[in-house]
C-alpha cells in the first residue's frame, strides 16, 4: 500500500477521533483481579477494515478504551517469520489464490485432510506482494485489496500497542513443518514486548514455559469445541475443562467461547448461565471470552443489541469475564466504560424524547398490549399509536391499515374480504375497514420482520403474542403509566376514509381523547398528532390544542425557508427519515444535510425516524452499533428524539456515563460524516439531483367533509376504483408533478 494512502488513513482517523481520554470505572468489578475487563481487538478492527491489517490494528488502537489490547494470530512462514494472519490458510482472507494459482496443497490439520494456501508455503518475500481481504462476506469490500500482511515486529514498531497478545494456534502443524513456534517467540521477544501467549496446544505450553523469565507474557489457554480433541493429549476440551487444576498447573487464564458460559438453545435463546467463571476464578484462572462481533446472530434475548451481550458478561450482577475478544472493540470499549454498573435510577446525562414505533415493536407485534408495556418497561418517554378505523367507525391501533401486514388474517375466512383500493396501495389488501372491531379484536398479531431476506427475524417465540388494543385502551395505558411523558397518536388516509368509507378518523380521534380524560391539552400526558398530511393537521389544530408533528415521509436533502414558514402554521414539530440527515453512498455516509439546522432554527424539533438494532439497517460508520448510532444522531447532530423499534437501546443511551465529563472519551465521540469514502475512492459519488422540499409539497387542500358509505355496498368494496382524491393518505398521488418526478429520481 503507497505511504500517502496509509498517511491519509491515519490522518483522517486521528482527527475524528482526537482527544482520547482514560474513563475507567471507578464501580467494583467481580474479575480475578478487581479490575475492569480486558477489551482485546481481534485483528485489530477486523469488524470492519480487513483482519490484522494496519488500518485495523491503527483504528483499534484510536476508538478503543486505554489498555486495549491488540489480538495478533501468529502463522510461520517457508522461511520462519512470523506474520499476523487470522488462518492458517491465506486463501481465506488474501489475495493469493489470484498471485499463486497454482500454490495450492493439501495437508493433514489436526488430523483433517485440508486443501488450501498454506502460510508455510510461501517466504516473507512472497508474500509481500499479497494483498488482505475481507474474511467474512457480508462485511464491506471496500477496503479489500489495499494493505498488505504484517509481520508481528510491523505491528509493534508502526503501531506500538500497549499490550500485545499473540495467539498460537497450529504450533504442532508447523513442528510438522520443520518450523518451530518457539523458536520465533522467544527470538522475537528480545525486541518485541509481548504480554500474552495463548494457544489451544497443551504441549506448547510445555515448550515455552521458563524460556521468558520472571517478567515474560501471560500463558492463556484456548478451548475450542467441548467435542474436539486437543491434538497434543488427545484428550476433548471438554474433559480438559472438568479439570481447571490441570490448566491452572502451565497457564494464568482460560480463553473460551461464549457458549461455554452463556449457553443458547436451538431458538438461539439464553439457557441458564454455567458457573464456568466462578469456577475458573476460586481456581485462580482468568476467563477471557471469545466471539464477540456485531454483525453476527446472537441471543434474541439481547434485541439485537450487542452492548447488552457485553453487559451479560460483564455486569450481570453474578459473575464478570476478565475479557473480550472483539471484532468491534469501540462496542466493548463503550459497554465496559459507558453502561456497566447503571442502576434503574442513574441520571440521565442527555436530553431527548425516546418515541416508540408501535410500541417495542422490535420484540412484539407492534401495536398490542405486550409491545407498548415493553416500551413503557425500557423507558420511552412517548408511546405510539397509528389509529385505525373499523367498518363500525372505531379507532384502534395497528402498524398498518391493511391487516395482512400486522396480524394473521390471511389464514382466517376473511381472506374473502381482499379487495384493492389503489388511493393506498397498488396490491390487494384486507383493511380495517372491511371488519368490525368485534371481529377485528380477535385476530392473531404478527411480528414484523423487515430483514427476512438477510434470514434475521425477530423474538421467533413471540411473534404472534398479545392482542390489538382500541385507542382508548392505549390512552388508559398511558395514562396510568408514571414514566412516560406523553403519547403520540398517528393518523394517516383520512380523506380516503371520509370520501369513501364514510368514516371520520379526525372526529373518532377527538372524541377518545375526551372521552379518557385527555382534555384538550391540559392533561399532565402530552398528546401529539402525527401525520404525513398538512391537511389533517389543520383540521386538529382548528378543534383542539393537541401538540401537532409533521412527518416527512420522503427523502430529503434539504427544504426551503417557504416551506418551513408553511409547517409552522399548523405544526409544532417535524418527523423525518435518517437519510434526510446523512447522505449515504454503498452504505456509507458522505454528508450531513442542513435539514435538522434550518428546522431547529425556526424552533421547530426534530425527530428521526427509524431507528433499528439490526446492524443491517445501520450504514457502515456506525460500526453495526445502534448505539453508535444513536450517538452520532443525538450527540453529533442534535435532533430532538428518536422514533425507534427498540426503546430500552435509546434508553439506556440517556443514561451514559461516558457523556457526564468534559471531554467525551474517543469510544463515545460521534462518526464525522464521510470519514471513510476518502479511504476507498479518491472520486467523489455522483449525486442524484438535489431533492428540496418546499411549500408545494407542503400545502394541501382542507379535508373533505365526510360522504356517508353506501348501505349496499359490501365491506371493502365500495367505489374503490374511483379517481383519488387530492390528496390521498400516505402516497400524495396527485400532490403535484414536482413530487412525480421527485419520487422518479429517489429510484435512480
Amino acid at each position: 500500500m503507497r505511504a500517502s494512502t496509509v498517511l491519509l488513513c491515519f490522518v483522517v482517523l486521528l482527527q475524528l477521533f482526537a482527544g482520547q481520554t482514560n474513563a475507567r470505572s471507578s464501580s467494583p468489578w467481580q474479575t480475578l483481579s478487581g479490575d475492569a475487563p480486558l477489551v482485546i481487538a481481534r485483528g485489530g478492527f477486523s469488524g470492519l477494515f480487513p483482519d490484522s491489517s494496519l488500518i485495523a490494528y491503527g483504528f483499534a488502537v484510536q476508538t478503543s478504551v486505554r489498555g486495549a489490547v491488540l489480538w495478533c494470530d501468529v502463522q510461520l512462514t517457508k522461511d520462519g517469520a512470523g506474520i499476523c494472519f487470522p488462518d492458517l490458510k491465506l486463501n481465506n482472507a488474501s489475495t493469493v489464490e489470484y498471485l499463486y494459482p497454482n500454490r495450492q496443497k493439501s495437508y493433514p490439520v489436526n488430523g483433517v485432510s485440508t486443501l488450501g494456501w498454506f502460510t508455510n508455503d510461501f517466504s516473507l518475500g512472497e508474500l509481500s506482494n499479497i494483498s488482505l481481504i475481507r474474511g467474512i462476506l457480508s462485511r464491506t469490500e471496500k477496503f479489500n485489496g489495499m494493505y498488505q500482511i504484517l509481520t508481528v515486529e510491523n505491528v509493534t514498531t508502526q503501531i506500538k500497542p500497549e499490550v500485545f497478545w499473540l495467539n498460537v494456534q497450529h504450533d504442532a502443524f508447523y513442528a510438522q513443518q520443520n518450523l518451530s513456534m518457539a523458536s520465533f517467540l522467544i527470538s522475537a521477544s528480545t525486541t518485541v514486548s509481548i504480554d500474552y501467549i495463548s494457544s489451544p496446544e497443551v504441549n506448547f505450553f510445555t515448550k515455552i514455559a521458563g524460556r521468558f523469565g520472571r517478567n515474560g507474557p501471560i500463558f492463556v489457554f484456548q478451548f475450542l469445541r467441548t467435542e474436539d480433541f486437543e491434538p497434543t493429549t488427545n484428550r476433548t476440551y471438554g474433559s480438559i475443562l472438568s479439570n481447571l487444576t490441570f490448566v491452572k498447573t502451565f497457564a494464568s487464564g482460560i480463553l473460551v467461547p461464549k457458549s461455554f458460559i452463556l449457553r443458547l438453545d436451538d431458538k438461539q435463546y439464553l439457557q441458564p448461565p454455567r458457573s464456568l467463571v466462578q469456577d475458573a476464578h476460586k481456581a485462580g484462572l482468568q476467563v477471557y471470552v471469545s466471539g464477540f462481533a456485531n454483525d453476527i446472530d446472537i441471543a434474541h434475548n439481547y434485541s439485537f443489541d450487542p452492548v447488552s451481550e457485553y453487559l451479560s458478561f460483564v455486569d450481570n450482577g453474578d459473575f464478570s469475564v476478565d475479557g473480550v475478544l472483539s471484532d468491534f472493540p469501540i462496542t466493548a470499549s463503550s459497554s465496559i466504560e459507558c453502561f456497566s454498573h447503571l442502576g434503574k435510577n442513574a441520571i440521565k446525562q442527555v436530553d431527548f424524547l425516546v418515541i416508540s414505533k408501535n410500541g417495542a415493536s422490535g420484540d412484539y407485534p407492534g401495536c398490542t398490549d405486550l409491545a407498548y408495556d415493553k416500551a413503557i418497561k425500557d423507558g420511552a418517554d412517548v408511546i405510539d399509536c397509528s389509529v385505525q378505523m373499523s367498518s363500525d367507525g372505531i379507532p384502534f391501533c395497528s402498524r398498518s391499515i391493511d391487516l395482512s401486514n400486522s396480524t394473521k388474517i390471511s389464514q382466517t375466512p376473511f381472506t374473502q374480504r381482499s379487495t384493492n383500493v389503489p388511493e393506498i396501495s397498488s396490491n390487494n389488501g384486507i383493511y380495517t375497514f372491511s371488519l368490525t372491531w368485534a371481529e377485528i379484536r380477535n385476530l392473531t398479531p404478527a411480528i414484523a420482520n423487515p430483514y427476512r431476506a438477510y434470514y434475521i427475524f425477530r423474538n421467533p417465540n413471540e411473534k404472534n403474542s398479545g392482542k390489538l388494543i382500541l385507542l382508548s385502551e392505549f390512552l388508559n395505558l398511558a395514562k396510568n403509566s408514571t414514566s412516560l411523558s406523553g403519547v403520540l397518536i398517528s393518523v394517516e388516509n383520512a380523506v380516503y376514509l371520509r370520501e369513501k368509507q364514510g368514516l371520520d378518523v379526525v372526529k373518532a380521534v377527538l372524541d377518545t381523547l375526551m372521552e379518557t380524560g385527555y382534555s384538550n391539552g391540559t392533561t399532565k400526558t402530552k398528546v401529539m398528532i402525527q401525520s404525513t398530511n398538512s391537511s389533517v393537521l389543520v383540521d386538529f389544530k382548528k378543534q383542539s390544542k393537541y401538540e401537532t408533528v409533521y412527518k416527512v415521509e420522503e427523502k430529503i436533502v434539504d427544504i426551503s425557508d417557504s416551506a418551513i414558514e408553511d409547517i409552522k402554521k399548523f405544526a409544532n414539530a417535524v418527523v423525518i427519515r435518517k437519510e434526510s440527515v446523512f447522505s449515504l453512498f454503498d452504505s456509507f455516509i458522505t454528508n450531513q444535510t442542513k435539514v435538522v439546522e434550518k428546522l431547529q432554527k425556526s424552533k421547530l424539533p426534530v425527530y428521526v425516524e427509524l431507528f433499528q438494532n439490526e446492524f443491517v439497517s445501520q450504514p457502515y460508520d456506525f460500526f453495526s452499533d445502534p448505539t453508535v448510532e444513536i450517538n452520532s444522531y443525538i450527540t453529533g447532530v442534535g435532533i430532538n428524539g428518536t422514533i425507534t423499534e427498540f426503546p430500552l437501546t435509546a434508553a439506556r443511551y440517556k443514561r451514559n456515563r461516558c457523556l457526564g465529563g468534559k471531554e467525551l472519551p474517543v469510544y463515545m465521540a460521534p462518526v464525522g460524516p464521510g470519514t471513510f469514502v476518502p479511504l476507498f475512492t479518491t472520486l467523489p459519488p455522483a449525486q442524484a439531483p438535489t431533492p428540496v422540499f418546499t411549500d408545494d409539497d407542503v400545502t394541501e387542500p382542507p379535508l373533505p367533509p365526510v360522504i356517508a358509505k353506501s348501505p349496499t355496498s359490501a365491506p371493502g368494496t365500495s367505489s374503490t376504483n374511483a379517481q383519488a382524491p387530492k390528496p390521498s393518505g400516505h402516497t400524495r398521488l396527485t400532490l403535484s408533478l414536482r413530487l412525480s418526478v421527485f419520487a422518479s429520481l429517489l429510484l435512480l
